[in-house]
């Protein structure tokens, strides 16, 4: 992987740049949708390809684990062949899936026992066996496992999470560097800085994370509960202290106002369900502020849905018809909302790019920021 900034914004410390796998070109700054299961849900890879222009997708390790496993997978040729795509994928390490299983996973410094969500058997990841399965499913950039803390979570917890994230770092480095690419194309590994939203400990594993000298580097446990303005905070704090000539991954963020803001603060990548999850359930982004569809205000408003849009639902479809769809439990409304809000989120990382090599981000940062919050 190799990565090349080609334009610094002025007024900010948002930046254009390049990354280059082995199954193509990322422009950044990127979003990434999530294929949680090898699948973006309820879009079909043409979509994703030809009206979305997505330029990489995110799969998700625990998930893939479970369901088909490693053995289809590996028999297949990997995810790419499997799921049938041919430009870069990213896979989370499951330490985020991990988390939320709260009531069913103990944590030691080997690992993190877990019961499965779908049949309740128990499995075991560590360091070690999640670089292996990650090899398996072979996305061209990987995660390393790593704690996600809990918002609110006590001093004395975020600090010891943090320190064993940074061992079993170590751990991963040394399993990624013993082990090699199963398909032909290279991998790469991002470490990922946590510390909660202490100041200290943020700046401690930022040190440790550029110590160890990779490719590119990841920024978690943000977004997680915590008010915005402290995820900005610590997301400065860390970006200060990260290489500037790797890319900089904030993992599960956010709103498109997140997105903005934290380009501004010099992040390159993002992913997150939220166009998908809300798309699902009736929320749509777009130019002029988001829209409920489900409100019943839309039920005779024959109006593009997004006049702006530049998804083919965007225009050929009404948010009149759209809202029909919704209230009849329509599947196709599922699939409207969903292709809308990421063409919606990946338009918006093209425009910051123009802005970026245009020399005026930091102005149109703040006149769009306005409008995507605003409840229509």
């Amino acid at each position: 992987m190799v990565f090349g900034i080609t334009h610094r914004d002025k007024h900010s410390k948002a930046r254009a740049g390049t990354i280059s796998t082995d199954h193509g070109v990322i422009e950044t700054p990127i979003f990434m949708p999530v294929g949680t299961a090898g699948t973006v849900k309820a879009v079909h890879h043409h979509e994703l390809e030809d009206d979305i222009k997505t330029q990489i997708i995110l799969g998700n390790t625990y998930h893939l684990y479970l369901r088909p496993g490693m053995e289809i997978i590996e028999k297949a040729g990997g995810l790419h062949q499997f799921i049938n795509w041919q430009k870069p994928m990213l896979t989370d390490s499951g330490g985020y899936q991990v988390y939320s299983l709260a009531d069913q996973r103990k944590l030691t410094e080997e690992g993190a026992k877990f019961q499965s969500h779908i049949d309740g058997s128990r499995h075991f990841f560590t360091p070690e066996n999640i670089m292996d399965i990650q090899r398996t499913i072979g996305a061209d950039i990987i995660m390393a496992f790593d704690e996600c803390t809990p918002y609110p979570c006590e001093y004395d917890y975020a600090k010891k999470s943090m320190e064993m994230t940074h061992r079993w770092l170590k751990r991963c480095i040394n399993r990624f560097n013993e082990t090699e690419p199963k398909y032909g194309h290279e991998q790469t590994l991002f470490p990922i800085v946590q510390g909660s939203v202490y100041g200290d400990l943020r700046k401690q594993s930022a040190e440790f994370v550029a110590a160890q000298d990779c490719k590119g580097n990841a920024i978690g446990g943000l977004s997680v509960g915590e008010p915005a303005e402290e995820m900005y905070e610590m997301c400065e704090l860390v970006c200060d202290i990260l290489p500037e000539d790797k890319p900089r991954y904030l993992m599960g963020v956010g709103t498109p106002a997140n997105l903005l803001e934290n380009i501004a603060l010099g992040v390159d990548m993002f992913d997150c369900v939220m166009p998908t999850r809300n798309g699902r359930n009736g929320m749509l982004f777009t130019s002029e502020g988001i829209i409920n569809i489900r409100n019943k205000k839309w039920e005779a408003d024959f109006s593009p849905i997004d006049p702006d849009g530049t998804s083919f639902a965007d225009t050929k479809f009404s948010k009149s018809y759209l809202r029909h769809l919704f209230v009849s439990n329509e599947v196709l409304g599922l699939q409207i909302a969903s292709i809308h809000n990421l063409a919606f989120y990946l338009e918006l990382m093209r425009q910051a790019r123009e802005h970026v090599i245009a020399g005026d981000f930091a102005e149109w940062k703040e006149i769009t920021v306005k409008k995507v919050e605003n409840r229509l």
